[in-house]
């Protein structure tokens, strides 16, 4: 969820708690008599507003990519309010006191679609209007260059609009076909007094052609921001472009090596997480360990050796999903469908194979956040075509990552190289805060099943990281 969409949230949450606090009061025709008329109020309120933020939320209404309209907004909409009674039915068993009248129950939901609708349509036609969008200078016409457009292009929400390309030489058809090129790279000093963009993203380096320092400075200190566009797609995309990423980056940033801090809470988080989640779903590990030996020959857990922190090795534990292989397999996994068993599918498309690795929690190997463990039988392969992939290595692996939650898993190297932009920019980024966001993504994936490849192997060949 970008900076957009994020407040886009907030304002309906607010929005919506307000509107049926109102509902409710006329309804009953209620003035306050003490503070605890005030506390049922809005403690019904609240739950209502809640249970349709997170119904919108797991609905993707807030994932400006996808609903990128205000039709499929609306669509998307009908879908969410009936995650949205399903929670409340939940909440109301749970808290009775909470619960609304069916009078207020009813008015508040078409009130909820009154502000909603209207609300939306107008945050479409906002975001359609170019005079509110930041104006961006593109300087040279790397791939870089090109990635950073196509992201732009692609984000509704991202509040930005190529005013034109400043380039020497030919530049890509991508790029050309789309926007103007303005001028050369010696020539900046003239052009963005004339342009007057908002942002200046910068794609040359100094090995690739000469940068216009002073013009650069200038524009900076009339008030243009100037962004490196190592910066600029790491911000976009939220992951970092490896391919052309500096090692002055990573060595002269202020966000990498300094989460001491970060790491202890995580740790304990997980710890004592993973020490109560062992308890409350021991009765579900017994169940499936019992149908796994009901429904297919083989062992109960899939053992596996995997690198955890610091490049040690460590033996992961899931549930078995798939047959045993009678002899080598293929390096990739989506060559092994064929052994997934009929509860394995089950089982990896809500992720309930990962249980056993409270396990590995408790016992240091792992984190509930973090990159995903890569087998050992990859090491050797990943280490010689990923740029600074030894960089995983410096926080424990985890159940869940920022990597999973956007990508899924990875079926060939390609995949593997994708996945390691989103697991850099994690490590780079990490936090608390960052961790909740991934495991409320996580519970996403998890209740509907999203991105679930059939993805392990046994020990013979490599396997993809899952």
């Amino acid at each position: 969820m970008g900076p957009l969409a994020f407040r886009l949230m907030v304002v309906e949450a607010v929005l919506l708690f307000g509107a049926v606090s109102a509902t409710t009061f006329v309804w009953a025709r209620a003035s306050f008599i003490d503070w605890m008329d005030g506390v049922a109020v809005a403690s019904q309120s609240l739950a209502l507003a809640i249970s349709c933020t997170v119904a919108f939320y797991y609905n993707d209404l807030y994932d400006l990519r996808i609903v990128r309209n205000f039709g499929a907004f609306a669509v998307r909409l009908v879908q969410a309010f009936g995650v949205a009674f399903i929670l409340l039915a939940g909440f109301y068993t749970v808290f009775p006191g909470t619960r609304l009248a069916e009078g207020p129950f009813v008015s508040s939901f078409l009130v909820v679609a009154g502000i909603l609708l209207p609300l939306r349509a107008a945050s479409y036609a906002i975001l359609r209007t170019r005079r509110l969008r930041d104006r961006v200078l593109i300087l040279g016409v790397s791939p870089l260059a090109v990635r950073i457009v196509q992201e732009i292009e692609a984000q509704p929400g991202s509040r930005c609009e190529v005013a034109g390309i400043v380039a020497d030489g030919p530049v890509p058809e991508a790029l050309a076909n789309r926007y103007p090129v303005v001028g050369a790279v010696s020539h900046l000093g003239k052009l963005w007094p004339e342009l007057w963009p908002d942002l200046i993203v910068v794609t040359l380096t100094e090995q690739r052609g000469r940068l216009p320092v002073t013009d650069l400075l200038e524009a900076r200190f009339r008030g243009i921001v100037v962004e490196d566009g190592v910066e600029t797609y790491e911000r976009l995309t939220g992951k970092l472009a490896i391919e052309t990423l500096r090692p002055s980056s990573l060595i002269f940033s202020r966000d990498v090596g300094r989460y001491q801090l970060d790491l202890a809470v995580a740790r304990a988080i997980s710890l004592v997480v993973s020490l109560v989640g062992l308890v409350v779903t021991a009765p579900l590990i017994a169940l499936v360990g019992l149908l796994i030996r009901l429904d297919s020959p083989g062992p109960v857990f899939f053992l596996h050796d995997r690198i955890g922190r610091g490049g040690r090795t460590f033996r992961l534990i899931k549930f078995r999903t798939m047959r045993p292989a009678p002899g080598p397999t293929s390096e990739w996994v989506r060559d092994n469908d064929d052994r997934v068993t009929r509860l394995g599918r089950w089982l990896r498309k809500f992720r309930l194979d990962e249980l056993p690795q409270f396990v590995n929690i408790i016992r240091g190997d792992m984190n509930l956040v973090g990159p995903r463990p890569h087998p050992v039988s990859n090491r050797e392969l990943f280490a010689g075509a990923i740029p600074y992939y030894s960089l995983r290595s410096l926080v424990r692996p985890g159940v869940t990552g920022w990597a999973q939650v956007r990508l899924g898993y990875a079926n060939n190297l390609e995949e593997e190289i994708e996945k390691m932009c989103y697991d850099l920019y994690y490590i780079k980024h990490l936090s608390p805060w960052f961790d909740l966001r991934i495991l409320v993504d996580t519970v996403k994936t998890v209740l509907f099943g999203r991105g679930a490849r059939t993805t392990d192997a046994y020990p013979h060949g490599a396997v993809a990281s899952r």
